[in-house]
């Protein structure tokens, strides 16, 4: 691939899971183009087998690909589970393909009671147990599923955002002191999810997603340094399941969908 001089990151997602680490990385350099390929035909991509996750994600890949990204996020925790070999044996070396892991071990070091807000397929998974037994430092765990909330999110249902956060608070522990987003979609309604965890003005959770370190290791494997103060003359391509398109309607209900979409044009 034949890269040019201004850096360029894609991101692939199921849908707009993608927004929050897309924003981290504009944060990080307003001068870096974006290209944010997700799979609307196919989503969701939680209830497929691993096989059809990979086919779907390896698609989306290939889509951004084709603009000559410096480099490819998997901003998907799903997708990371079940296509990040593929996608580092198809890509890499020449294009660096960053996945995305929750953030059980910052959580963790913090001290305190964890609670993993996830999907139900990834909740008690061996993956999410695994990471919890290489990372969890010993803390006290507690995993918790949220069926719906991902699907809520995409399309901006408030009444099922605000119904699926309700149900997951139920199960999380009173006494907990931090909560890791183990799906990007989460990030999106971070203070909800803060909110309803700690009602009636208790001190607030810490709340552990994995947007700003994955935009943050995508300028590292780029040879880049962030430059918050460069000027915002990024562009943005939006692919909607390889068709060239502009951000969906459900994405401008969040911030980090209005920021995007403000800055750059897409190309």
């Amino acid at each position: 691939m034949v890269y040019g001089d201004r850096v360029k990151i894609a991101l692939v997602d199921s849908g707009i899971g993608l927004l929050a680490a897309a924003t981290a990385v504009r944060e990080l350099r307003p001068d870096a183009d974006l290209v944010l390929s997700s799979d609307p035909d196919g989503l969701p991509w939680g209830p497929r087998t691993p096989q059809d996750v990979t086919a779907r994600a390896l698609a989306a890949a290939e889509a951004a690909a084709a603009h000559r990204p410096d480099a490819l996020v998997i901003a998907c925790n799903t997708a990371s589970v079940c296509a990040l070999p593929a996608l580092r044996a198809r890509f890499e070396p020449e294009l660096p393909v960053i996945g995305t892991v929750p953030a059980i071990k910052p959580a963790a070091a913090a001290g305190g009671t964890v609670a993993i807000w996830a999907t139900p397929a990834t909740t008690g998974s061996p993956y999410q147990r695994r990471l919890i037994a290489d990372f969890g430092a010993g803390a006290p765990v507690t995993e918790v599923p949220c069926p719906g909330l991902a699907d809520a999110v995409q399309y901006a249902d408030e009444g099922a955002i605000e119904r699926a956060v309700a149900a997951a608070a139920a199960l999380t522990p009173d006494d907990v002191r931090s909560v890791v987003l183990g799906c990007t979609h989460y990030e999106l309604v971070a203070d909800r999810i803060r909110a309803a965890v700690r009602p009636g003005g208790r001190p607030p959770v810490l709340l552990y997603g994995s947007a700003g370190a994955v935009a943050a290791q995508a300028l590292r494997r780029t040879g880049e340094r962030p430059e918050p103060d460069a000027t915002r003359t990024g562009a943005l391509t939006v692919l909607l399941s390889g068709r060239a398109s502009e951000l969906p309607q459900e994405a401008l209900a969040y911030p980090e969908g209005r920021l995007l979409s403000g800055v750059g044009a897409a190309r």
